[in-house]
């Protein structure tokens, strides 16, 4: 009789992977995991000491799926830059809701008392910094425009991952290339959003 296969900690993120995609994280459990990989419990346990270091590690996990989602849409299609990280917002809302809530409703690490505390989460200053130069403005007026369009649109797209509104890819890019303009324009009155 052959060994059975390994479980590694890969197969296992995976496994959540998939069955948070399906039906949502909160269905993930030792069993559920165990059964979608046709083992016992035991390997999940010689790998993670519990079900928290688990879904810690998964969380991460996920967010790199969700990094990688943002690098994949960004090199389908063809608009300007500054819309990329908006619009696959929105769009991974609509097509990975389970993933979607618990990244960025359920488990949202952002603690905003004022809305300068955005600023705290590792990696928005660093994006506001991309976005103020690919839009042409100086990082503090960069900085308030970028936490404006991520509340317009993280209101989108939590609407869009509780069944509230349905937008296609067209609508969305409207609305928010309409806001984004706005919100620039305030700053540059002769900017035109450029492919």
């Amino acid at each position: 009789m052959p060994p059975k296969a390994k479980i590694t900690k890969e197969m296992i993120l995976n496994t959540v992977l998939d069955i948070t995609r399906e039906t949502g994280f909160e269905t993930v459990n030792a069993r559920s995991v165990a059964s979608k990989l046709q083992c016992s419990t035991r390997p999940i346990f010689t790998c993670y000491e519990n079900m928290d270091e688990l879904k810690k590690e998964f969380l991460d996990f996920a967010y790199k799926f969700y990094e990688q989602y943002v690098t994949d849409y960004s090199n389908s299609v063809n608009m300007s830059s500054c819309l990329f990280l908006p619009l696959s917002y929105i769009e991974f809302a609509q097509e990975e809701t389970h993933l979607f809530k618990l990244l960025f409703i359920n488990d949202m690490d952002l603690h905003m008392i004022e809305a300068k505390d955005f600023y705290k989460e590792i990696g928005n200053e660093k994006k506001a910094k991309i976005f103020s130069d690919t839009i042409g403005v100086d990082l503090e007026h960069g900085k308030v425009i970028f936490l404006d369009l991520f509340l317009y649109t993280h209101g989108i797209a939590v609407l869009t991952a509780t069944n509230k509104i349905s937008l296609d890819r067209n609508d969305a890019e409207k609305m928010v290339t309409n806001l984004l303009s706005a919100l620039i324009k305030q700053e540059k009155p002769d900017w035109n959003l450029s492919v």
